[in-house]
């Protein structure tokens, strides 16, 4: 979904590009700490960023005007969609983390 939000963003504005730079890599650790601490981690961290954009895009000035547009549907579901999906990614990591924490199987 955040793929989805980054690229409807980068097409209704220049720039950008310093930002993916500092996303790509932790999303390969992510793929590459599956089922360690430090890819659990990581998966918490960028859910509660990911967590956090509908509610600073909801709370710019121009969402009125956005939402009425002719993306304006496609772009407020893709936020929602990403806050949901970022919920319940944070719920599964922390969920996770706690199990690793106990000491117990998944």
């Amino acid at each position: 979904m955040m793929t989805i939000q980054k690229s409807n963003s980068l097409s209704s504005s220049n720039g950008g590009r310093r930002l993916r730079d500092a996303v790509s890599p932790p999303i390969e650790r992510t793929a590459n700490g599956a089922e360690r601490r430090s890819g659990y981690v990581i998966l918490l961290l960028g859910s509660l960023l990911g967590s956090g954009v509908p509610v600073i895009h909801m709370m710019g000035k121009g969402v009125g005007a956005i939402a009425k547009s002719s993306g304006g549907f496609f772009f407020v579901w893709t936020l929602l969609a990403l806050g949901v999906t970022a919920v319940f990614s944070l719920i599964l990591s922390a969920r996770g983390l706690w199990s690793l924490r106990r000491g117990q199987p998944r």
